[in-house]
């Protein structure tokens, strides 16, 4: 059975997507913050989902104790060590088309600069903030008439899909490229505002 730990720091929309998409898997999930008594702990309770507090300062004595294929990062709001990052594969999930609009509040930036396209990028963690070799990338079109709550609704769809996609094929050891996520039920319309509402959102791989 593979072992996969999820980190966030907030409401843990993502973790709760990709614990569901796993529920019925051989991959032992579990879920970590640096935030006490935080919504994606509570998630975790609730889902059944083994979970613990882990305070920032005691990742590398954790991970150098706890091993784990995969970590995955939803949310999670400080940056690793090097020491820390050589002790598991660690990849995260930014909102935007990496290398544009790192760091904080990307959807905002992006939607606020006018493109007509941005999305998600998956990608490997390193020490510097959002340049780690890119794993995956989807588009989200942002329609003239959209508002930056719909947009950022657009955002987390194409997340919430895609991330247990990805997570998936990096835990079987397979090769994952943009034609991966082009061959979906919406006929490779998932990154539009229009693809998502003609198939409810319900893009599958």
């Amino acid at each position: 059975m593979k072992k996969l730990a999820i980190m966030g720091s907030g409401k843990g929309s993502n973790f709760e997507a990709i614990a569901k998409y796993f529920k019925d898997k051989e991959v032992e999930i579990t879920c970590l913050s640096d935030v006490e008594n935080s919504p994606i702990l509570k998630k975790a309770e609730k889902l059944n989902i083994k979970f613990k507090y882990l305070p920032f300062e005691n990742n590398f004595e954790y991970f150098t104790k706890n091993k784990f294929d995969l970590v995955v990062l939803a949310g999670y709001m400080k940056i690793f060590p090097e020491e820390v990052l050589n002790l598991a594969k660690f990849i995260n999930i930014h909102p935007s088309l990496l290398p544009s609009f790192k760091g904080k509040d990307a959807i905002k930036q992006a939607f606020l600069a006018g493109v007509k396209v941005s999305g998600i990028t998956i990608h490997w963690v390193e020490k510097s903030v959002d340049t780690g070799k890119i794993i995956a990338q989807y588009p989200v079109f942002i329609d003239n008439s959209m508002s930056l709550d719909e947009f950022e609704e657009e955002i987390h769809i194409i997340e919430h899909k895609l991330y247990p996609i990805v997570i998936e094929k990096i835990l079987e050891d397979k090769v994952f490229d943009f034609q991966d996520l082009m061959k979906s039920s919406c006929g490779g319309k998932c990154g539009s505002n229009k693809g998502n509402k003609g198939c409810g959102g319900n893009c599958e791989s």
